[in-house]
């Protein structure tokens, strides 16, 4: 039970991406004075394991994070995010909650391939119950509404929204089986716009745009929708390692832009790969440009480690109109920082593996498709009201005037 937690200086790390046999990784332990966690690898996952992320090769020392209230590398993104935060302080009560208990109540069903357990000899996660199916959407729902308004939620209820769905920022989020499949479903709080349906229509516009996304629903619930999203770290019945941007970045001592992540794909992706990878990269920041989202930090894009221990850019996810115009992106684009400027993203072309033709081929061809957003966003439902609203930032003069740059007239 949740009340008979008795608060523990060490917990343990475990692989889970072979379905038939979990692999113990290591010890994980309170660091900085319980304001961060180490990690130091099994003897066994030195023998025959692999490096979690740059900062953390094959040796036998102790990994403590530089920085307080974080884990050590690729151990920080097995943390649930502020939404699950939230509801493990509701629902796990617990006399301590520091990062390790953070990444234990995360639970059996976090993003990629670890676990953590309370035993070295054996994977014994936080318990969780059943995942609930789509039937139970609109109960979920229900319970989103009362956590946000800090409503008494019953025990029955407590299991339909779970804590380790990191994936996808920080709304309000939890884990569905549909048709058999695992989809991570996040819901509206309450903004102005349908934002649900919004980011649907959005990453199906990225799809025509050629950017390679994740597969999403949108799924009625009230007046309003909810977003499904395909977990792309599940390769039934495996589980896929999957390493952050901002973890991945910080690990080999890079800034936290687009071009130092296209430089990254050079030493870990498939050498055969390498450069539609790079352009792919290219072609998501320039929609991200374009669509106006301003969203995109490091920790929206991911790394998922194949089988032959190469990386590959996970599909885009976590893609939706900011609807504020800001100007600025939350990564690097290139030579004028994070200005969010068609002219900005080309200045570093080259580090895409780009020449200048080919990435205003690109530029182009995005700008051409983004030219009919609204009907996009139209033929998906977006009603008209959040369509005007959304056009005052699309279709303002900063990003129209840019598009028209390279759209045939």
């Amino acid at each position: 039970m949740a009340d008979s937690y008795l608060p523990q200086d060490r917990l343990f790390l475990w692989w889970l991406g072979d379905a038939t046999q979990p692999r113990p990784v290591g010890e994980l332990g309170l660091a900085a004075g319980g304001r961060a966690v180490s990690l130091r690898y099994a003897p066994g996952w030195l023998r025959s394991g692999f490096a979690l992320s740059e900062d953390l090769p094959l040796t036998g020392e102790l990994f403590v994070p530089r920085d307080k209230d974080c884990a050590a590398g690729a151990v920080d993104d097995a943390r649930p995010n502020r939404w699950g935060e939230r509801v493990i302080r509701r629902f796990e009560p617990s006399p301590r909650l520091s990062i390790l208990e953070f990444l234990l109540f995360a639970g059996d069903e976090r993003y990629g391939a670890l676990g953590v357990s309370l035993r070295a000899d054996a994977y014994a996660p936080w318990r969780s119950g059943p995942m609930p199916a789509l039937g139970s959407l609109l109960e979920m729902a229900d319970v989103v509404r009362k956590v946000l308004a800090n409503e008494a939620v019953p025990e029955s209820q407590r299991r339909l929204v779970m804590p380790g769905a990191s994936l996808g920022g920080a709304r309000p989020k939890s884990l569905i089986t549909m048709e058999g499949e695992p989809w991570l479903v996040k819901f509206s709080e309450g903004e102005e716009i349908d934002t649900p349906l919004v980011e649907h229509a959005t990453m199906a516009l990225a799809c025509s745009c050629g950017v390679e996304a994740a597969t999403t629903q949108a799924l009625p619930v009230g007046s309003g929708h909810a977003v499904a999203v395909r977990r792309f770290d599940r390769a039934d019945p495996a589980r896929l390692h999957a390493v952050s941007a901002h973890v991945a970045l910080r690990a080999a001592g890079e800034a936290l832009g687009y071009p130092q992540l296209a430089q990254l794909l050079r030493r870990v992706a498939p050498a055969d790969e390498i450069r539609s990878q790079q352009a792919q990269l290219f072609r998501r920041m320039v929609f991200n440009i374009l669509i106006d989202n301003t969203d995109d930090h490091e920790k929206n894009h991911a790394l998922l480690r194949q089988a032959d221990g190469h990386y590959r850019l996970s599909p885009a996810f976590d893609v939706v109109p900011r609807a504020q115009g800001l100007g600025y992106q939350a990564m690097g684009v290139g030579d004028d920082a994070t200005v969010s400027t068609l002219a900005n993203a080309l200045s570093q072309a080259r580090q895409f593996g780009l020449k200048p033709q080919a990435a205003q081929a690109i530029v182009r061809e995005v700008a051409m498709r983004m030219a009919g957003w609204k009907e996009a966003f139209t033929a998906q439902g977006v009603q008209a009201r959040d369509i005007e609203v959304l056009a005052q930032y699309i279709d303002g003069d900063r990003l129209r005037r840019q598009r028209e740059e390279f759209t045939p007239r």
